[in-house]
């Protein structure tokens, strides 16, 4: 714990505490912003920016070299996540939407705040993410579950790029007061899904933003899972095809990312999805079995105990 990075846990703990104050909101404050309840936003990054500075803070514990240079890295990501958090509360608090909001030159001047802290965030986490690709971290397994992970992050959070590009109707309509959406094919504020908020009568650009982004978890996860699955089956014992089950893994994760940004891109909801969708489906995750039966095929079979001979039987 010692070797945690401070600034990054002080903010994810922050970041509980608002997460509870957003429930609180959610039960005795009764306004509803563009749609959804005031402090559901609130909450969600709460959550969100908690989990990503808990993830952040336990990669750089495992780095071994260029501790400064990482030091001063995660320092300017929690700083940047602070400005996100306190210009969606304020927004909320005022009674308006934080995103893609151009309505009054206030609302622009926060608005364009938030999108460049979201690009001094970006290039913060690439620069983590250089130093932890060039530092092995534990065997090769966890290594490339990392490295892998911060690249598919990386594309994830870069995936936001896509939402503050004017919608075809604001082209057609010369919209300033809110240029970009999240929706796909219909207006922002829609049905959603519950807390998540992703519409469910069109396509959501946020869902491949939060599938992406937290490849930051699954995959270190599923890299520790391996290990302890090995105590069970001994062939994962094996480190190269524990690493090659992370390259599986990692390469699956990616593709359903792609899958639903394509899925979003096409005006489709995340929970009706057409028949192009199942297909695609299907066959992401047949050739993830195919793949995951290689890998078990490949690995080498565990020493077995030394069997007893029984001496020959001398003729007559």
């Amino acid at each position: 714990m010692a070797n945690l990075h401070r600034p990054l846990m002080a903010v994810a703990a922050v970041m509980l505490l608002c997460a509870l104050a957003s429930v609180a909101g959610l039960v005795f404050d009764g306004r509803v912003i563009n749609g959804a309840p005031a402090w559901a936003k609130p909450f969600k990054f709460s959550v969100s920016i908690a989990v990503y500075c808990a993830t952040m803070a336990v990669l750089y514990s495992r780095l071994s070299a260029w501790k400064r240079t990482a030091w001063w890295t995660g320092t300017v990501i929690a700083a940047a996540l602070v400005v996100e958090q306190v210009a969606i509360l304020g927004q909320m608090l005022r009674g308006t939407t934080s995103h893609f909001n151009q309505s009054t030159p206030f609302d622009a001047f926060v608005w364009n705040t938030m999108a460049f802290t979201i690009m001094v965030l970006w290039a913060a986490t690439f620069m983590i993410g250089v130093l932890l690709w060039r530092h092995p971290i534990g065997d090769r397994a966890l290594t490339w579950s990392i490295r892998l992970a911060m690249a598919i992050g990386l594309v994830g959070l870069g995936l936001g790029a896509l939402m503050p590009v004017p919608t075809p109707e604001q082209r057609q309509s010369n919209a300033e007061d809110f240029v970009g959406a999240h929706s796909v094919g219909v207006v922002d504020g829609g049905p959603g899904l519950p807390i998540l908020g992703w519409s469910t009568t069109g396509g959501d650009l946020r869902i491949a933003h939060f599938v992406g982004m937290h490849a930051l978890q699954f995959l270190p996860l599923f890299a520790i899972g391996l290990v302890l699955l090995a105590r069970r089956r001994p062939r994962l014992a094996d480190e190269a095809t524990r690493m090659r089950a992370v390259f599986v893994a990692a390469a699956a994760y990616a593709g359903l990312t792609g899958l639903v940004l394509w899925q979003a891109l096409r005006g489709e909801p995340l929970i009706y999805p057409t028949a192009p969708t199942l297909i695609a489906v299907g066959a992401l995750a047949a050739l993830t079995v195919v793949m995951a039966m290689v890998v078990v095929a490949a690995a080498p079979r565990p020493a077995s105990a030394e069997k007893t001979e029984t001496p020959e039987k001398v003729p007559g």
